[in-house]
């Protein structure tokens, strides 16, 4: 029974713990300063909690934390890794843009420890569903073939590391960029009185979009907090020189005036939940 640290602790990483730990594997986690819903997410998916030294002992160590917390979680495990005689591999799975994740690995320069480049697309495990996919880049070695045998969707990419972030970049970019703009649409058409006919209209022309939304917006409102980082990181994968960065920048903004306007976007949800509701059909 293999020990597999992660640290974080979120929808996420527990999510990831409890699909091993339900394969038979030890996960090993870290909560010290952490808030009690993180403690309590922790010990509901089976995490055992670790001090610093033991999770170094572990045979990999995953990063499982919002974008803008990979860094200092990659200093982390690089201090408690120095010494090791044979430090565990780590996997950095955070939606971070390739420069980021080459200045996370530089990180670990001196240490010994062997870093992956991974990223996590689809929602959080559950059971009964495979999913999601988690894209490892970098790993010649196949050191991310534990995840596999502990139930866990792995995909090895040929390409060096920073593969796998750009290609979280690139779906990300598509799928949550989408979801940003309709909500952004969405509540203008709100603003102005417009809202039922532009449902209408989409339940309409484009159902498919009207049937993504209608379940995407949402699902989103309570991790546009996360995203806001993850459109940042977006914007720097496509670079200063993309005009394409500056929409991204403006998604990180929509994305923070949704999560910083707690009681604006309960009442928001409520609004659209009215106006995405499905629509019953006449017999």
């Amino acid at each position: 029974m293999p020990n597999i640290a992660i640290i974080g602790a979120g929808a996420m990483g527990s999510a990831v713990a409890k699909r091993l730990i339900d394969h038979r594997a030890t996960v090993l986690t870290y909560l010290e300063g952490r808030s009690q819903p993180t403690i309590a997410r922790a010990k509901a998916a089976g995490m055992v909690p670790a001090g610093r030294q033991d999770l170094a002992k572990a045979e990999l160590i995953l990063s499982i934390v919002p974008p803008a917390e990979a860094l200092k979680v990659a200093e982390f495990v690089a201090e408690v890794s120095s010494g090791q005689s044979a430090p565990a591999p780590f996997i950095d799975l955070n939606a971070i843009a390739p420069k980021t994740m080459q200045a996370l690995a530089a990180r670990f320069a001196g240490t010994g420890v062997e870093v992956l480049d991974g990223a996590i697309i689809g929602g959080p495990p559950v059971a009964g569903r495979s999913g999601p996919t988690v894209y490892v880049s970098g790993d010649g070695a196949e050191r991310s073939r534990l995840l596999e045998d502990y139930g866990l969707r792995v995909r090895r990419l040929d390409g060096p590391l920073g593969a796998a972030s750009a290609l979280k970049m690139c779906y990300a970019g598509i799928n949550k960029g989408f979801i940003g703009l309709g909500a952004a649409m969405l509540l203008a058409a709100s603003r102005s009185g417009a809202a039922e006919n532009l449902k209408a209209e989409l339940a309409e022309s484009l159902p498919d979009v009207d049937r993504k939304l209608s379940k995407s917006i949402p699902d989103m409102y309570p991790k546009a907090y996360r995203w806001v980082a993850e459109m940042q990181e977006i914007a720097d994968f496509l670079g200063e020189n993309d005009p394409a960065a500056t929409i991204f920048r403006g998604m990180a903004g929509v994305f923070s005036t949704l999560a910083e306007d707690v009681e604006g976007s309960r009442a928001l949800v409520a609004q659209l939940d009215g106006i995405l509701a499905p629509r019953e059909t006449g017999a």
